[in-house]
């Protein structure tokens, strides 16, 4: 069975995904580069656990470097290409942009242009629901045009739309990709609201909420993310015959090129996120209000309807549930 890329699969939702695979029988190539943005530990955990595992490779590789990728493509021969590789994080977008040029458009132009030369068979790549930006229509659809990110992550998660686009118009590449929504659960990232409340609550510490925990986010557990990933690369993206110039649709095109978001559908206040921490953790928060930082975008709200039609894709994890799964690993894998 020829092998499938998975990059960043030392990260969160590339572990998660690469774990699903390799239980359904697959080969898998993980890539990454290791990037010490949060504890390499974490990462090299993960990455246990899937080495234990014979149909699992990993290749230690930056996804900017072109020659390396070209050598591993070659090697492998890959049709099927999940990219879970990123510098994310919305608030280190604030004090280090260009980390995100090198990761997000340097990189993901390199393995476009790998999987251009390879003939890689489709194509799925990680988008984010910060390209919403500005919007403030809720829930936010693909059909909506996203033309004002608010912070620099954003940005070039609509750059690697945009160039996906180019390459599924130039040459014919299928790619389809998905903005996911507040992922969350074990193995999760330290920066990420859950890691960093359930850390703090748990040992006594402040949490700083901003804007006094009134915004919204969509929760979404990562076994529903990898269920609508792993669907996804098995609907290969193809040209919308009614697509027009006149009236261009965003999320798909004349190109074999497609959009989804990926999300719980449930927007909740992340007072209630804490709530529901607070629950499982069974000891109260200490708050420390904060105001709303640039680059926030206050709201996200998830329209799931083309990928439910398209892939029978639906979220079930209720947050209450996956939560105190979340919490569960964090005292196990900590030690708490």
């Amino acid at each position: 069975m020829t092998p499938i890329l998975v990059t960043g699969a030392a990260g969160f939702i590339g572990f998660h995904l690469a774990e699903r695979l390799l239980g359904e029988g697959r080969h898998v190539v993980g890539l990454d580069n290791l990037s010490d943005y949060y504890d390499v530990e974490l990462k090299r955990a993960r990455l246990a656990r899937l080495k234990a595992q014979p149909n699992f490779t990993f290749a230690e590789i930056d996804l900017a470097d072109e020659a390396a990728l070209g050598a591993l493509f070659t090697a492998h021969g890959f049709r099927r290409v999940f990219n879970l590789a990123a510098q994310a994080g919305v608030r280190y977008s604030l004090v280090n942009p260009q980390a995100y040029i090198h990761s997000n458009i340097t990189g993901f132009t390199a393995l476009l242009e790998a999987c251009r030369r390879h003939k890689v068979e489709h194509l799925v790549f990680a988008s984010s629901s910060s390209v919403y930006g500005g919007v403030t229509k809720t829930p936010f659809s693909v059909h909506q045009n996203v033309d004002h990110p608010l912070n620099v992550y954003a940005a070039t998660k609509k750059a690697n739309e945009l160039l996906a686009h180019t390459y599924s118009h130039l040459y014919g590449l299928p790619t389809t990709g998905l903005r996911f929504f507040t992922v969350y659960g074990p193995w999760g990232r330290p920066d990420m609201a859950a890691f960093i409340f359930t850390k703090a609550i748990l040992a006594g510490e402040p949490i700083n909420v901003f804007g006094e925990g009134q915004m919204e986010r969509d929760f979404t557990y990562i076994d529903d993310i990898v269920e609508g990933v792993a669907r996804a690369m098995e609907r290969v993206a193809t040209p919308n015959p009614s697509w027009s110039g006149e009236t261009p649709d965003p999320a798909t095109s004349n190109a074999p090129y497609r959009l989804y978001n990926i999300g719980n559908h449930t927007p909740l206040k992340v007072n209630r996120f804490i709530e529901v921490i607070e629950q499982c953790a069974g000891k109260q928060a200490i708050r420390n209000e904060m105001p709303i930082q640039p680059g926030e975008v206050p709201a996200t709200f998830a329209d799931v309807d083309d990928l439910a039609h398209d892939v029978g894709f639906a979220p079930k994890t209720p947050l209450e549930i996956g939560m105190k799964k979340f919490v569960d690993w964090y005292r196990d894998f900590y030690g708490v």
